[in-house]
């Protein structure tokens, strides 16, 4: 198919006057929906302990949401605090503590000439967003299918001692749908450092979220640290916001005694207490991971047909475009289109003219700067069916356009 012919295309598309938001992750209402006896009340306010939950104090979490999320993440419930609604809070939280004050024995961070985290990409936008917003300068390594570039990373943290931390997503990583090898955990945990205030921050926000009947599982972080000899190593964050409500779940952060008693005692400075109101209705709806799982297996139903739209109109319309590829992960919330180097802010232009919003070109690396300028975060989720199945055409037609151009 030449130029024109595609260009002809894509103008007949745009004339659909298609108005669509891709941008971000999102729940689609549909999905909201599972969870609406959230929105009934507490038949009482008593939790397990007695306590009740409309009053100050309990800065670790209820007990039985410490439990719940123990049993989600496969960890005593004494490794886990519940915190608010969200773990990117909880996550940008623990770094400006650890800027402000120092990890455990430690200085701030803060009184040293330069911190650095490395950065898997693609990969979270949010994540580099925090390290930008603190000031801390980020070192991409490659992301493969089985985790980030274990080598390269033994290589940078071996003398750089203001190499403090990486990033993590183990399971169906934002975009790609990565899923980490137990070799590459093991790896990670056995890192010879320069830095011994080293951090792991595990993001396991897709635990549960699968979009097949594989069901994925990644070894525990927190265990494969305690074995190698450092027990502190690591930061894990949880929540419920892609189970329940986006913005009303509740988030969880897991690690060592010595590290939570860390958070617990800087945290008190901040809080008298989370909204243990919320964590006692997320307790009571979702009861065990049994019954997660289940509500889970209703997200997927709704998820992985969009999945499978997006797969067959970027089959049918790049199939045969040199050089464009993508993923299809069996779980998360996101695919990696790759473009030709230099086509994919081209393409993002193209597809808003065509009236589709995408995740900026770029977002998926550090400081928005995709060296190579090919790799665009697709996120099926938000849009209905029969939109998705809209969108993924334009978007395939916009960076046919982009290619032929």
């Amino acid at each position: 198919m030449g130029h024109e012919q595609i260009k002809q295309e894509y103008e007949q598309f745009k004339q659909r006057g298609l108005r669509l938001d891709m941008s971000r992750g999102k729940p689609s209402p549909e999905q909201l929906a599972l969870s609406a006896p959230l929105l009934g009340g507490l038949d009482d306010f008593r939790a397990a302990d007695g306590t009740d939950v409309r009053n100050y104090g309990g800065v670790v979490g209820l007990p039985e949401a410490r439990a719940l999320f123990g049993e989600l993440l496969e960890l005593s419930p004494e490794q886990v605090v519940v915190d608010g609604n969200a773990s990117l809070a909880l996550m940008h939280d623990t770094i400006a503590l650890a800027l402000l004050h120092g990890l455990p024995g430690h200085a701030p961070w803060r009184s040293l000439a330069e911190v650095t985290f490395l950065c898997p990409v693609p990969g979270y936008d949010r994540h580099f967003a925090i390290c930008q917003a603190l000031g801390i300068r980020m070192i991409p390594v490659p992301l493969r299918e089985n985790g980030p570039d274990v080598g390269e990373i033994a290589r940078l943290v071996a003398n750089d001692a203001s190499i403090k931390g990486i990033w993590c997503v183990p399971k169906y990583a934002n975009p790609t749908g990565a899923v980490y090898g137990a070799d590459v955990v093991e790896a990670l945990a056995s890192l010879r450092t320069a830095a011994t205030d080293f951090r792991i921050f595990w993001d396991d926000a897709y635990r549960l979220h699968h979009l097949t009947d594989r069901k994925h599982s990644v070894p525990s972080i927190l265990d494969a640290c305690a074995r190698a000899g450092h027990p502190d190593r690591a930061f894990v964050y949880a929540s419920t916001s892609k189970i329940t409500f986006a913005g009303a779940g509740i988030a969880a952060l897991a690690s060592s005694p010595q590290n939570l008693a860390w958070w617990q005692k800087h945290v008190s400075v901040r809080t008298i207490g989370p909204d243990k109101v919320n964590q006692l209705r997320h307790v009571r709806f979702l009861k065990d991971r049994a019954n997660v799982e289940q509500l889970m297996d209703e997200h997927r139903k709704l998820l992985a047909p969009k999945f499978a739209a997006v797969f067959t109109a970027f089959e049918r319309t790049l199939g045969d475009v040199a050089g464009v590829s993508w993923t299809r992960p069996e779980g998360g919330y996101f695919v990696d289109l790759v473009t030709p180097p230099g086509r994919a802010r081209r393409t993002v232009q193209l597809a808003r003219e065509a009236g589709i919003v995408l995740t900026p070109a770029g977002a998926s690396f550090p400081y928005g700067e995709d060296p190579d300028d090919e790799h665009l975060r697709i996120a099926p989720s938000f849009p209905s069916l029969a939109e998705i199945t809209q969108a993924a055409h334009g978007i395939a037609l916009a960076l046919k356009l982009a290619v032929s151009e």
